[in-house]
């Protein structure tokens, strides 16, 4: 599974970050930048609850 962040619409709430800080981290600049992408089957509800608790729905998560 692959979870991607949609930069134009990335605020840097950091709500994800909290959730996970070993795979995303807030820039200065106010966007998050994903450290791993391409996660493993055992991370699916963690990334799923950064997913949904995105307040500006920036992330995405693929299988």
């Amino acid at each position: 599974m692959k979870v991607t962040v949609d930069l134009d619409r990335c605020t840097g709430h950091g709500v994800c970050e909290t959730i996970a800080d070993d795979v995303f981290e807030v820039l200065d600049e106010g966007t998050v930048r994903i450290l791993d992408p391409e996660r493993p089957e055992s991370d699916r509800e963690r990334m799923q609850q950064a997913v949904t608790q995105c307040p500006v729905a920036a992330l995405r998560l693929t299988d």
